[in-house]
């Protein structure tokens, strides 16, 4: 990543956080609350065949400047610089996505999240995990169940490892798992262009877009939108065109869309692409 500065005003200005800034938990569960109402999941970037640049002037440029969103790379690394420049002990981890994956089968490191030290107390925050994404930081050194804004989590251990669960409509499911080993910047930058450009990249000609709100969450998978709120059924909706979708991408998930000529034409790509 760019050692360029984290322009902070202009982040807290895009996720409309107006309080005072300490390094405690209550700070860091506020600005990742607002994150994640804010800044929405998502791949336009894969339909576009646009690159997926890590550096800090290209996510400042493309998150909070454009007013789009990202995956975990682009949201948790920006996230981590922000913690960062605002005084919190924060360093940035990997994890392999196991949600849908045969249980002999070891996915490639293809999510990024950070872990935050507030008062020797180790923390996870995450961003980026689409229509998962924790709507809290989840305390590390428990596998007690741990509340949040929306769905209920525990981070249950395995000798180094940690995977991640969530309490959802059928039980408790499994969505990743990562150890505590300090990735280097290259590390990143390989995931980052595995998940961009890669054939068997689950994110590769798919759109898919989530944002999270106290109690409810939003998804789009091609066609496919859903809404789920905590202790109701989900409400999903079938998007028919190009029009309506961009639509939505602009009100439901807040995406500034990109004055791109081929935007119309990827977006009814995706609407046409049968959902996996």
């Amino acid at each position: 990543m760019s050692s360029d500065r984290l322009n902070v005003p202009a982040y807290l200005a895009r996720i409309g956080y107006t309080s005072t800034i300490t390094p405690n938990l209550d700070t860091l569960a506020a600005l990742q609350r607002h994150h994640i109402s804010a800044i929405p999941f998502e791949t336009l970037a894969m339909i576009l065949r646009e690159p997926v640049r890590l550096d800090l002037p290209a996510l400042q440029h493309k998150i909070l400047d454009q007013r789009r969103g990202g995956y975990c790379f682009e949201l948790n690394l920006l996230f981590l610089n922000l913690l960062r420049a605002l005084g919190f002990d924060a360093h940035g981890l990997t994890g392999r996505v196991v949600m849908n994956t045969p249980p002999n089968v070891v996915p490639a490191r293809t999510h990024v999240l950070t872990l935050v030290t507030i008062d020797g107390a180790r923390y996870i925050a995450d961003v980026g995990f689409g229509g998962m994404t924790p709507t809290a930081p989840l305390l590390l050194d428990t596998e007690e169940e741990q509340t949040t804004l929306n769905e209920p989590y525990r981070l249950v251990r395995s000798g180094e490892t940690y995977a991640l669960t969530a309490n959802v409509e059928d039980g408790w499911r499994t969505f990743y798992v990562f150890d505590l080993a300090r990735p280097a910047d290259i590390d990143f930058e390989v995931g980052n262009w595995y998940v961009s450009t890669h054939p068997a990249s689950p994110f590769r000609d798919r759109l898919l877009v989530a944002r999270s709100e106290p109690g409810v969450r939003h998804t789009l998978r091609g066609a496919e939108y859903a809404i789920h709120r905590v202790g109701r059924a989900s409400e999903r909706n079938r998007i028919e065109d190009a029009d309506a979708m961009a639509g939505l991408l602009q009100a439901t998930f807040r995406i500034a869309l990109p004055a791109h000529p081929g935007l119309r034409d990827a977006l009814g790509e995706a609407l046409a692409r049968p959902p996996t």
